[in-house]
């Protein structure tokens, strides 16, 4: 085998179960299996390479210049690549190949390239280990440092607990210990609800005393009290873990990483996966709207001008408050950002004009950054002056606050202004990144290079006077470096000191000792330019590294100011109100609007009145196609946007904080676990009949449909119970049925209090829905009106009004000999056949 393909052989052997993308000059070659794999995958040519053997090497490979977008291709078919760069450029005579080795091995859950990652959207990776004692998941963005851990006890580790905060984060990857997996279906859940294969780590990785070295080594500290951890914490195994897999990825470069951050549920509402979807607080919950994303609240509150910021806004839409002080800071904010169009359009302006620092210092630290990031890194330090200069005039305490802690890093601005010039080039082995004045050596480099031209060319113009050869040329080619050309009619006029180098068809090749001492210069000044300029870089990368920290600060410092004005932008344009928020246990919205409906549409205001007391839940009947359910969405929505920090689509709102909010809003067959639609309905209800507290806010929308219609409603009739009583739950609720039955639950429980929708009757049995909530119970559903404005055959509709009029008549389900047979109606004397063909 030859000495580059034992090389590959050893590498490839050393980073088992990834595409090894190894650098041949300017390509990444892949061989073997590798090979077959990645041509399929990519749609590129398969060749073969001899190595030695009697067959040849099955090969294919993709330009250095544009790997970015292979690789990105190769992740999203859930291939684990390594890249394999050579560390050295090949010397004259060097004997062997290069060496080479592994910088970076890019999963789903590192990627650092701009192009493959969502600019408004963390890209997590987490990490899961379970004992006896209960579970901790970390979490990880590479891109940007973010690090945090979260640990739950064994009472709340249960896999339902564990699924709904892996979908707080949605991440891209997922690593696990084998205890997790001996849990029955555990791994088949993830799969199920990520679509992610978990990668199971080794038991070592988890140990106590390996992960707390790896955290103390990474942080350069003796213990972990600086985050709130102490040895012994279970979250210690997670997230040293999680950072020993990102060090073995990365090869150790994770100087983003500054920081780790435990996580509790008493700081921030909980809202589980069911909530999240129903509520379609990020991405629309129906699979025929996922190419809309505007319809979702992430999208009506998104005015942000910065990736960064886009981020912070989703993570917060994701993790609401529950402390009213945080919260009012925020609100006094966004009402000083919406009450001042003026300043916060000069903001806008400013801030369009930062990049994404967080992921290009992701970049830097990785040594993934070109001088193009840095250029970006420089333009958007140059608008932090102007940034504080906003923040000046501003008064409530989150800005005052932001002022006061501004860096606007003069230093650095100064040094990258004196080092960049305006334009950089495509890759840094290129040069010409650095200004004249920078370094007075590859002042002189560059001086060489540039004169070189004019001094060859003044040589050339010397030679032809003094041999008298008219058309004496000095050219260039790679493989003969510089040499004199003459063509064969001049060859009795070349003079002595002329050493031949080749002879052509047509002309021969000369040089001179003064020629190949000027080449020599200009070629050595060139290379060593490339090897100076790359140096440099290096220093200055070193030098951006020393300050991550200021940077990284910075960088948070303009997401939350982003995300505040985006809050401002939004409540200014759409007409919102500030809402007062409190510890109290009432819910009062006046007018209240659906955030995201009223962005297309008129929307009919209504009002919500919960408390608890003697308001506890409100009992919603009426109509198919009323608002019943867009009503308590939109309850839901504005109780989290005020505990966001957000103004709300109403004319008021007093809003007590809740803790959870619980939705139990539509069902589907879990045809993979084997549950049905009703199944499914009642093990919603059950996670929040054992979670909810008197302090939660509970959506309940037609419990007990899936089943038979006396076996739902006495099922609804208990949970309603359960819920409203105070020795119980005693949680705000609101509760659609359309078992009118339990309208009369208001005589019966403190606390309940019956509602409608309203609509309008005409005298030809027509209705048009009005929208609108009144207090009162409704006794009709009015189903066959919605059944014939949803198209059915007339004929069916007026067999199930017959059917209907002959139920209600007969008060009974079980006795129905007095429903005429439908003979009688589809072939009567009145031919409704006949009727309802022509009707069609």
């Amino acid at each position: 085998m030859t000495a580059m393909m034992t090389q590959y052989m050893e590498i490839k052997e050393q980073n088992p179960g990834c595409l090894l993308l190894f650098r041949l000059g300017d390509f990444y070659e892949m061989f073997f299996d590798d090979a077959i794999i990645a041509s399929k995958d990519l749609d590129i040519a398969l060749t073969g390479r001899n190595y030695g053997e009697a067959d040849r090497a099955p090969m294919c490979g993709v330009p250095y210049h544009a790997a970015d977008g292979y690789i990105a291709r190769l992740v999203e078919k859930g291939h684990r690549v390594a890249i394999c760069e050579q560390m050295e450029s090949p010397k004259p005579g060097q004997k062997g190949p290069v060496k080479r080795d592994v910088v970076r091995i890019v999963t789903p859950g590192t990627i650092l390239d701009a192009q493959m990652l969502d600019a408004g959207k963390n890209n997590y990776i987490v990490c899961i280990h379970r004992t006896a004692k209960g579970c901790a998941l970390a979490a990880a963005d590479v891109s940007t440092g973010a690090f945090m851990v979260r640990h739950f006890s064994s009472k709340d580790g249960d896999d339902k607990a564990i699924l709904d905060e892996i979908s707080r984060y949605q991440p891209s990857e997922i690593l696990i210990n084998q205890e997790f997996i001996d849990e029955e279906n555990s791994i088949e859940s993830i799969e199920e609800a990520f679509a992610i294969k978990p990668i199971i780590l080794p038991a070592w990785t988890f140990g106590r005393d390996f992960t707390f070295k790896c955290l103390c080594e990474h942080f350069g500290t003796i213990h972990l009290e600086a985050f709130g951890l102490n040895e012994t914490d279970p979250e210690i195994s997670a997230s040293g873990a999680l950072l020993s897999y990102l060090q073995d990825t990365q090869k150790g470069m994770l100087s983003q990483i500054t920081t780790l951050r435990p996580l509790t549920s008493e700081k921030f509402l909980i809202l589980d996966r069911n909530t999240r979807a129903n509520l379609e607080l990020t991405a629309p919950m129906r699979p025929w709207r996922r190419g809309n994303q505007k319809q979702t609240l992430l999208a009506v509150l998104d005015r942000t001008c910065t990736a960064m910021g886009a981020r912070l806004l989703r993570s917060w839409v994701e993790n609401p408050l529950i402390k009213p002080s945080k919260i009012e800071k925020r609100l006094d904010c966004v009402e000083e950002w919406a009450g001042n169009a003026f300043l916060r359009a000069e903001l806008r302006d400013s801030l369009k004009l930062m990049h994404d620092i967080e992921r290009v210092m992701g970049r830097i630290a990785g040594r993934n950054a070109n001088s193009r990031d840095m250029l970006a890194l420089r333009a958007s330090l140059t608008q932090l002056p102007y940034v504080k200069e906003k923040l000046w005039e501003c008064k409530a305490a989150l800005n005052v606050s932001m002022q006061r802690n501004f860096d606007d890093m003069a230093d650095l601005q100064d040094l990258l202004r004196k080092a960049l010039k305006s334009e950089q080039p495509l890759t840094i082995r290129e040069g010409g990144i650095f200004k004249l004045g920078y370094n007075q050596e590859l002042d002189d480099l560059l001086n060489i290079k540039e004169n070189g031209n004019a001094w060859l060319a003044e040589l050339e113009a010397r030679e032809r006077d003094e041999t008298g050869i008219k058309n004496l040329k000095l050219k260039y080619n790679k493989v003969f470096g510089y040499y004199i050309d003459i063509t064969k009619s001049n060859l009795n006029s070349v003079p002595d000191n002329y050493v031949r180098k080749q002879t052509l068809a047509n002309s021969e090749r000369f040089t001179t000792d003064e020629l190949d001492k000027l080449a020599e210069n200009i070629l050595q000044a060139d290379e060593k330019r490339v090897e100076l300029e790359l140096a440099l870089f290096e220093d200055l990368r070193q030098e951006i590294i020393r300050n991550m920290e200021r940077i990284q600060y910075m960088a948070s410092l303009i997401a939350s100011l982003d995300a505040l004005q985006s809050l401002g932008d939004t409540a200014d344009r759409n007409r919102y109100c500030k809402p007062v928020v409190n510890d109290s246990e009432t819910i009062y919205i006046k007018a209240g609007r659906h955030p995201v409906l009223d962005q297309f549409s008129s929307f009919v205001p209504n009002d919500c009145h919960l408390n608890g007391s003697d308001r506890r839940l409100a009992l919603i009947t009426g109509p198919n196609m009323a608002g019943k359910s867009t009503y308590m969405r939109q309850v839901a929505l504005i109780t989290l946007m005020a505990q966001i920090g957000s103004f709300v689509p109403a004319d008021e709102a007093h809003i007590g904080v809740v803790d959870r909010i619980f939705t139990r809003v539509g069902a589907s067959d879990d045809l993979a676990g084997g549950q049905s639609t009703f199944m499914v309905e009642m093990t919603e209800v059950a996670h929040i009949l054992h979670n909810a507290t008197r302090n939660s806010l509970i959506v309940m929308d037609e419990i007990g449909r899936g089943t038979s219609t006396f076996d739902g409603l006495s099922i609804a009739w208990a949970v309603l119970e359960y819920i409203a009583s105070q020795e119980m739950i005693g949680a705000k609720t609101l509760f659609a049925t359309h078992y009118h039955e339990l309208v009369h639950m208001e005589e019966r429980i403190d606390g309940v209090r019956n509602y409608s929708f309203t609509l309008g009757e005409g005298k030809d049995g027509s209705i048009t829905f009005t929208r609108k909530l009144i207090r009162g119970g409704a006794d009709r559903s009015f189903g066959i009106q919605v059944a014939r404005f949803a198209g059915l055959p007339p004929m069916v509709v007026r067999r199930a009004g017959r059917v209907l009029e002959s139920l209600e008549r007969t008060n009974s389900f079980i006795n129905t000999n007095d429903i005429e047979p439908p003979h009688a109606v589809f072939f009567s004397e009145d031919n409704y056949l006949q009727q309802g063909l022509e009707d069609n």
